[in-house]
């Protein structure tokens, strides 16, 4: 398995088994290792290589189970465990349904944050990016009320070191061009629809383009994502969720990737949930997973 990309099936009642299935048709995923069970693969090639990892109970497609919550947490600590040992070259997660986890008493606010804790990382970053566009978020999986205090000059710092050295090191654009967004409408109109951009956002900017890096804004959310404006930057920062993701998802939902940076190992993702609605229905399109799977081998080429 030594090098192997790792594929987590995540949500068992998801379509995480039928994408690895549909993906096979089109690519053979032989530079691939699939962590989870295998019985629920309607194929296994004689040179697909599976690490299996049972479920706790029978599986029942499209309907969730709270007490196999910890075997889906099982596959992203098997995975983690072979990218910090140089087991895996990169780990790729097919999607998990956070609820359910929680559901099980373990508490859980997305892969970003847990994998962070399992590699012992202080400040990891997700962003997702399509042809059109790369954005990386300063907060994420929070409510809407608690996003601007924690709008802080120290947070988004940290957001765009990890940024930028990702962009460098991942990537290979050795002085990337980044926008950030501003928090407010109209990124405050001078004050007027909000303080965060005077009084933190725009001075941090400006500290770092003292140092000569291409950082630009702050930048209202609803002129930014425009194509004129998007072709002058390698990666947007968002402020929120909802503010980045919304725009990226319009522009290209099914064709794009999640990345977490920051990492002491590459992990990517699909751009989408476990589509309990459709699983088992041979409805589940491929198109998200084969992109990550492409950017995750351009990462490891880059990598060496």
């Amino acid at each position: 398995m030594q090098n192997k990309i790792a594929i987590t099936l995540g949500e068992p009642a998801g379509i995480g088994a039928e994408l690895i299935d549909q993906l096979l048709k089109v690519d053979s995923l032989e530079d691939c290792v699939i962590v989870g069970d295998k019985e629920l693969l309607s194929t296994i090639p004689s040179n697909l290589v599976v690490e299996h990892l049972a479920t706790n109970e029978k599986v029942q497609l499209g309907k969730l189970n709270v007490n196999n919550s910890q075997y889906v947490l099982n596959l992203l600590n098997r995975a983690t465990q072979g990218c910090m040992n140089g087991e895996y070259s990169a780990m790729l997660t097919c999607p998990l349904h956070k609820g359910i986890i929680n559901h099980g008493g373990l508490k859980f606010t997305g892969h970003t944050e847990y994998l962070a804790k399992l590699s012992h990382t202080k400040k990891v970053v997700m962003m997702l990016l399509n042809k059109h566009m790369r954005v990386a978020l300063v907060t994420t999986h929070m409510p809407l009320k608690e996003v601007a205090q924690n709008i802080t000059k120290e947070n988004i710092q940290l957001v765009l070191d990890v940024l930028i050295t990702d962009m460098q090191s991942k990537f290979a654009i050795k002085n990337p061009h980044i926008a950030l967004c501003g928090l407010n409408p109209h990124a405050g109109e001078d004050g007027h629809l909000g303080m965060e951009e005077i009084e933190i956002i725009n001075p941090l900017i400006k500290s770092y383009q003292e140092k000569g890096y291409n950082i630009y804004g702050a930048i209202p959310a609803d002129t930014l994502f425009t194509v004129d404006k998007l072709k002058n930057y390698d990666a947007i920062l968002a402020m929120y969720h909802d503010q980045g993701l919304t725009p990226l998802k319009y522009a290209g939902f099914g064709k794009s990737v999640n990345i977490t940076l920051g990492l002491p190992f590459i992990r990517t993702s699909v751009d989408h949930g476990t589509a309990l609605d459709i699983a088992g229905k041979n409805q589940a399109n491929p198109d998200s997973l084969y992109e990550a799977l492409k950017l995750t081998r351009q990462l490891v080429a880059n990598a060496k």
